[in-house]
């Protein structure tokens, strides 16, 4: 299982990507693997909207299923990776350079977010 030791994790399988108060997000390969073939990104916000922690941001679609995309932290949405509109693939590709929203914190630590080795433990347990 490819798991990236510098990105936190989420419970729902996404991953964050901390760079000063901004902070990328997508899913996870695992993700990618239990979703199969990523067939629509869609986005419920858009640049310069905030969100809070634990709220949907979107919805990701595949041959199986439809899922949530869910906040890590809280803050304003600086970002959106609209290629995804025209290439949702791109997830299937690489989810870990396929980022969906960037998120500029608000500052609020989140007590969610798993390092490598709890995702891990997690995944195994899933």
């Amino acid at each position: 299982m490819n798991i990236p030791q510098d990105l936190k994790y989420t419970k729902d399988h996404e991953w964050a990507r901390t760079e000063g108060n901004q902070v990328t997000i997508g899913i996870t390969a695992f993700a990618v693997e239990q979703l199969g073939d990523i067939t629509i990104v869609g986005f419920d916000v858009k640049e310069g909207d905030t969100i809070a922690e634990g709220k949907i941001f979107g919805t990701i679609e595949s041959v199986k299923t439809v899922s949530d995309l869910y906040a890590p932290v809280s803050g304003k949405v600086v970002r959106i990776n609209a290629e995804l509109d025209s290439k949702p693939e791109a997830v299937n590709e690489d989810s870990y350079t396929a980022w969906m929203i960037v998120i500029e914190s608000d500052g609020a630590s989140s007590s969610s977010l798993l390092d490598p080795a709890e995702y891990e433990k997690h995944v195994a347990a899933s």
